[in-house]
């Protein structure tokens, strides 16, 4: 599985953060620091529920 984040589109609501600060790390602005990530394995349900929780849906789950 991989992520994608469209981080212009970004806001900075940090929710994503918030349910897994491991796998969305924020910048010094507060915005997501990462563009797209391959997830590690067993981490697949955390990382949807990290974008689950984003409320601009700048998270996209790609897959494999």
């Amino acid at each position: 599985m991989k992520i994608r984040i469209d981080k212009a589109r970004c806001v900075g609501n940090a929710r994503c953060w918030a349910v897994a600060p491991e796998l969305y790390p924020l910048d010094e602005e507060g915005y997501i620091a990462i563009e797209d990530f391959h997830v590690p394995e067993g981490q697949e349900s955390l990382a949807k529920r990290g974008a689950r929780a984003c409320p601009e849906r700048v998270i996209e789950i790609v897959e494999e």
